[in-house]
């Protein structure tokens, strides 16, 4: 699974091929022909297993936060420890979003990691309206998308761009606006 998601988060849905996957994992193709008759069904198994590694497991971990700035602190440190264990994580979630905008036939997944975020973070954020952290009149729908931005932006930085220390000091910057920490001046 691990060398699957770094050739499809590096080479894309479309160039991907059992032949790179299985040099990568020290495999024969044949081999991965034995457990996936095609290449959809062995991408569909890396997201779901990629998501509920990752996603499902951020959701369980932020839930015992009480406020939003805790739900998403949480939430964002549960895959960036995901993805110090496997920097292909990061780059296959965000690569995955892409590929689904392109092929609309591989988000058909019940686990469209996209998806399921965007649903956990509107939650979140109904949730913060309902205990008063948050304003009754904000637009939820464009709230939940603006965190979603950050959070995809963080991705792309962590699988592509930058290194863990630096993911680390960002998201806290990040989570300073988001708690309106960084908006105070001396």
């Amino acid at each position: 699974m691990r060398a699957a998601r770094e050739v499809f988060s590096e080479s894309g849905y479309d160039a991907a091929t059992f032949q790179a996957i299985a040099i990568r994992a020290d495999l024969t193709r044949p081999a991965i022909n034995h457990y996936f008759a095609s290449k959809r069904l062995l991408y569909q198994e890396v997201v779901d297993q990629t998501n509920a590694w990752v996603i499902e497991a951020a959701v369980q971990q932020s839930q015992r936060e009480r406020t939003l700035a805790g739900r998403i602190r949480a939430f964002i440190g549960a895959v960036v420890q995901a993805e110090g264990q496997d920097r292909s994580v990061a780059a296959f979630m965000v690569t995955a979003v892409l590929e689904a905008e392109r092929h609309p036939e591989l988000a058909e997944s019940n686990h469209d990691s996209q998806e399921f975020t965007r649903g956990y973070i509107k939650a979140a954020i109904r949730d913060a309206i309902e205990t008063g952290e948050v304003r009754s009149d904000i637009d939820i729908e464009s709230a939940a998308e603006m965190i979603i931005a950050v959070m995809w932006g963080l991705g792309f930085y962590a699988g592509f761009v930058g290194d863990d220390k630096r993911l680390v000091a960002i998201t806290d910057q990040f989570l300073e606006l988001l708690n309106g920490n960084a908006w105070h001046t001396g």
